[in-house]
């Protein structure tokens, strides 16, 4: 059974930093890639970043500001976000998918950006 579980959102005033966890289970975070979405209320879920064989990807709205990072002793994926702005409000997801396809996401945790 693989299971996502994001941590680490919360309330940040605007030029603030967070890091979110995704510690996942059943599937092994170096050998898969794993994704990081958001949210935002009223608008689709996006993509912004991914870690994959060792190389990170991101969203060009998130460049610069967003780090992927993997720890692979603790099967967790990792989103350095630094620089946030009101904007980046959102509830943020983890997602991966196995080598048959299956397609497996978190439950999400809230980032809210405001002073």
């Amino acid at each position: 059974q693989v299971q996502l579980v994001e941590s680490g959102g919360g309330l940040v005033q605007p030029g603030g930093s967070l890091r979110l966890s995704c510690a996942a289970s059943g599937i092994i975070v170096s050998s898969r890639p794993v994704d990081w979405y958001r949210q935002a209320p009223g608008l689709q879920r996006e993509w912004i970043a991914t870690m994959s064989d060792d190389i990170p990807m991101y969203a060009y709205s998130v460049k610069g500001r967003l780090t992927i990072a993997r720890d692979n002793a603790k099967n967790t994926v990792y989103l350095q976000m630094n620089h946030l702005n009101p904007e980046d409000t959102a509830v943020y997801y983890c997602h991966s998918r196995t080598v048959f396809g299956a397609q497996y996401w978190g439950q999400g945790t809230q980032v809210t950006v405001s002073s």
